[in-house]
């Protein structure tokens, strides 16, 4: 693996794991660099015959900031859109059950990747949200996930107001399904205990028969988001004036149109 990759890959317990760290702290952000480096580790791997699970986590104090505003302007958001959605999709359809350990914050596209991953092992001082409409516009890829993980109230809470939580309350919510000093250590133990001694054969087909009707409803529901987010939210004064706001440090002027 070379350190100054975006993404960090490699192999543990005799192949049966494969990590992915993502490597470009404190930001960590998901942009496009990321998002092609997790695609292709994710495709060189897909079918590893000894593998039964994967964990992501990040190198430095924070998961992820989320994607990169600059990509999310007019002109590139239709590419961000496709390529983010794409990668979420394979991770949401991967063939081995999908581990995350979030440490510091994990906002917005960075929570959009755990989300489509299995269980959030998360550290204490964690923190979860989708800040998305701070900024004018919304999380096409969270507001198709977050039902899945937590009640609707609760995945509007999360979307409608921007805010964040800690991880007790995403614990109490369902969004993280166990809080650890060191996610990370706790991810690989419940691998340990739980799948590594499974067939990896078997793995495999269970993992596609829990999700699939997830895996279906997701991926038409992200097409019908994405021309949501295209075709009517980037039309607006608004989300045109937040993200430009927000890249130039200043309060946003909202006309509510």
């Amino acid at each position: 693996m070379e350190n100054d990759a975006p993404l960090k890959v490699w192999l543990e317990r005799d192949g049966a794991l494969l990590r992915l760290r993502l490597n470009k702290p404190k930001a960590n952000l998901v942009d496009a660099a990321m998002i092609a480096a997790l695609h292709a580790a994710l495709g060189q791997y897909r079918r590893h015959v000894m593998l039964r699970g994967v964990l992501v986590d990040a190198e430095g104090p924070h998961f992820s900031f989320g994607a990169s505003v600059e990509e999310h302007l007019p002109d590139r958001c239709a590419a961000m859109l496709t390529s983010l959605h794409a990668l979420l999709l394979e991770m949401l359809e991967f063939p081995v059950p999908v581990m995350v350990a979030v440490h510091g914050q994990c906002l917005g596209g960075g929570l959009e990747l755990a989300l489509a991953c299995g269980r959030i092992f998360a550290a204490p001082s964690a923190q979860f949200g989708q800040p998305e409409v701070k900024l004018g516009v919304f999380a096409p890829a969270a507001s198709a996930l977050l039902p899945y993980r937590v009640n609707q109230p609760d995945a509007e809470d999360l979307l409608l107001t921007g805010r964040s939580i800690g991880a007790e309350d995403a614990l109490r919510i369902g969004l993280v399904q166990e809080v650890a000093e060191d996610p990370s250590v706790a991810a690989k133990a419940w691998f340990d205990q739980h799948l590594v001694g499974k067939s990896a054969a078997a793995l495999a087909c269970a993992t596609v028969a829990a999700r699939g009707v997830m895996q279906k409803q997701v991926r038409e529901r992200l097409a019908e988001l994405e021309r949501l987010y295209l075709d009517w939210l980037m039309r607006t004064h608004d989300a045109n004036e937040g993200l430009a706001a927000f890249l130039e440090k200043r309060q946003p002027a909202w006309t509510h149109q």
